[in-house]
């Protein structure tokens, strides 16, 4: 049958609580040796019992690992002018880092600088070119497709004003109240859909013939002669 967990508050007891010291403590010590021999990491560790009694461990001397925690405290302290310009170092070096990753992809996007790859790093730059362009013409044909779109809707809209304007000017109503455009050409009258798009067209002009009077012709031949 397994242990029961054990409620993390103060063992009234002293012996328990002495008992219970003791394990852990070892243990705790234990684990604090363990991780500076696999992690290659400095630690100290200071405990104080109950009586007033120091246990401690430190994989290189306290004196040192204490030096070395006010350091790094100190540095670490916020409004530090010594911390704020390590992090402000550290942060531009990662920027520079990236600019130059970034420099390098787009020279192999352009096709420069493609001597240090080989065949599997080609196909992967192949490949996003590929995903580029077909995201370019993509994005070009949607372009295309709603200016055309947006062209119909005016030409649609010309259409129909067009449409109204001829039934103001031209529009009659037949005998059952039908709306019907009539236009004529050629002397005929034609009804005129309006749904459908209006042509007008200008005739030319007939030219009339006007009989000379005969006495004024005589007149004019009598002049001549």
């Amino acid at each position: 049958m397994g242990r029961g967990k054990i409620a993390i508050r103060r063992i009234d007891n002293a012996t328990s609580r002495q008992v219970t010291f003791s394990k852990r403590r070892n243990g705790l010590l234990k684990k604090a040796k363990e991780l500076a021999i696999l992690c290659d990491a400095e630690v100290g560790v200071m405990i104080f019992s109950s009586t007033e009694k120091l246990y401690d461990f430190a994989s290189t001397s306290m004196r040192s690992v204490i030096e070395r925690y006010n350091k790094a405290k100190e540095e670490n302290q916020p409004g530090n002018p010594t911390s704020e310009i390590k992090f402000w170092k550290r942060e531009a070096a990662v920027l520079r880092q990236q600019l130059q990753n970034l420099q390098e992809n787009h020279r192999q996007m352009m096709g420069e600088e493609l001597t240090g790859l080989n065949i599997k790093d080609l196909q992967n730059l192949e490949s996003q070119l590929e995903m580029s362009l077909r995201g370019v013409r993509m994005k070009k044909d949607q372009i295309l497709m709603d200016e055309i779109q947006e062209l119909t809707r005016q030409g649609n809209l010309i259409h129909q004003e067009n449409v109204e304007l001829y039934k103001k000017v031209y529009g009659t109503r037949d005998v059952n109240g039908t709306s019907k455009e009539l236009f004529v050409t050629n002397g005929q009258s034609i009804e005129e859909d309006p749904h459908v798009a209006v042509h007008l067209q200008l005739s030319q002009p007939q030219q009339q013939n006007y009989e000379t009077p005969t006495r004024a012709t005589k007149l004019g031949r009598l002049q001549l002669h």
